[in-house]
């Protein structure tokens, strides 16, 4: 069976996505505002607003995507973990000579909770260049640490700088030259790069309350590079987007699984803004009901974020070539929101699962089960995974990937039971006696007498 491509939108779609980007173009007063938007691998719909360079394709035209940088930096390090090179869990002090901090996690760098400070030493680093800071210790100031390690989010540029270090060390290669030939090549992003190459747009300070304005500085800022250094087109980074959201996946870029585990909240969200939080290398927030993962960026004279949603299969791409102007986050957000509503994504068609993954005796495990007196239902998908949740309502619900293949143990994916250990427990002559989640027992009656319960069942039984 052939996979029917993402269709064009229809014209009215187009309409209202073409709306809202030139009402915020010109509401924010910004030179010039693309946007693009990606679903099922494919952009459906992509619009500019505004002066380009004479001549040149908008989707071809280079705008410096300030911290858009950190999550491409983040792929590389999560690389680095895939090959066993490194644990999320290791204190980057382990691999790198760092002069703050040595104690961080490589994920509290990857997701902000490593208590380094927001910026770094000396004037303003996104404006100045960075032989300024020439050596690592050279990215911090006097007061480096702002907080303990791991206990909040504190986002940091310097963390960032520290992640590339790490990089460069374990590649033996500039940090660049990593990300070109590991990431950005596979991913066919061949006009993305540290230095901007024409065409690219100038970028502008606009003047809060007259219609003029001034030229910004693109300084190469050295050592910070990592933190948001890169030049990018609208057409690389809706192939980018596609990736990060599991539209086109690339297990030879990084592994679906850690792809998801990107998207996994790794700190609490900050008091009144429990809607938004980070995971490892990405900004996650809530709209609408949706769940939307990506990240922005700004630099000196420049806009930029990709906001992905992979329920819906959709992402949004957006660029502006100003310093201050509208809420670029939220416009690639509205562009999502205004596809998703008008169009809805179709469900993948069903189909019968592979036979290699159709085992008798998996098949056999699927049905009720009962926790206690609670009616569990347990289900059996592609891949051999299995999902174990309420028959009927809300609850306890979680997804399991199988250890092996004697379809007798499964690892929690998600929910309260991720991580957890899901076992068939068999009688000696190989009928499946119960299963056992976490010392949690569930049999195929209520409080089954033949099984194991914790306290026994009733001798007198119901009554």
């Amino acid at each position: 069976m052939t996979e029917t491509p993402a269709p064009d939108l229809l014209p009215t779609t187009r309409r209202a996505l073409d709306h809202r980007l030139a009402t915020a173009q010109a509401r924010g007063r910004t030179p010039s505002l693309l946007g693009a938007l990606v679903r099922d691998g494919r952009t459906v719909w992509s619009s500019a607003r505004g002066e380009l360079p004479d001549g040149a394709d908008p989707a071809d035209t280079q705008y410096r995507i300030g911290s858009l940088t950190k999550t491409l930096t983040a792929v590389v390090v999560l690389r680095l973990r895939d090959e066993g090179l490194l644990d999320l869990a290791d204190p980057v002090g382990a691999h790198l000579d760092v002069p703050h901090a040595p104690g961080a996690t490589v994920a509290q760098l990857l997701s902000h909770t490593s208590g380094l400070a927001a910026e770094a030493r000396g004037p303003w680093w996104e404006r100045t260049p960075g032989e300024l800071r020439p050596r690592l210790p050279d990215v911090f100031g006097a007061d480096p640490l702002k907080h303990a390690a791991g206990r909040r989010f504190h986002y940091s540029n310097p963390g960032y700088a520290v992640l590339g270090a790490l990089v460069e060390k374990l590649r033996g290669a500039p940090w660049s030259d990593v990300l070109r030939d590991e990431v950005l090549l596979p991913l066919g992003m061949d006009r993305t790069s540290p230095l901007p190459q024409p065409p690219h747009a100038q970028g502008w300070a606009v003047h809060p309350y007259a219609d003029v304005r001034q030229p910004e500085p693109a300084v190469d800022t050295g050592r910070m590079a990592p933190a948001g250094q890169l030049w990018s087109t609208l057409r690389d980074l809706a192939a980018f987007a596609a990736f990060l959201s599991g539209q086109t996946p690339d297990d030879a870029v990084l592994a679906r699984e850690t792809l998801a585990a990107m998207r996994v909240p790794a700190a609490p969200p900050e008091a009144g803004d429990w809607d938004t939080s980070y995971g490892l290398g990405v900004q996650l927030f809530r709209r609408d009901g949706r769940l939307l993962a990506g990240h922005g960026g700004s630099m000196p004279g420049f806009l930029a974020s990709v906001v992905t949603c992979p329920d819906e299969r959709l992402a949004a791409v957006t660029l502006a070539n100003a310093t201050s102007g509208p809420p670029i986050t939220g416009i690639a957000a509205d562009l999502l929101a205004l596809a998703a509503d008008a169009e809805p994504a179709f469900p993948e068609p069903w189909a019968p699962m592979p036979a290699a993954d159709a085992d008798p005796a998996l098949v056999a495990l699927t049905g009720t089960w009962y926790w206690g007196t609670t009616p569990y239902a347990l289900r059996l998908s592609v891949g051999r995974t299995v999902t174990l949740g309420p028959a009927q309502g809300p609850g306890r619900r979680s997804a399991f990937r199988p250890e092996g293949d004697d379809a007798r143990t499964w690892t929690g994916l998600d929910g309260y039971y991720a991580g957890e250990t899901l076992r068939a427990v068999h009688h000696p002559d190989g009928r499946v006696s119960h299963l056992d989640l976490g010392t949690f027992v569930f049999t195929r009656e209520p409080y089954d007498p033949a099984a194991p319960l914790p306290g026994g069942a009733d001798p007198g039984g119901w009554r």
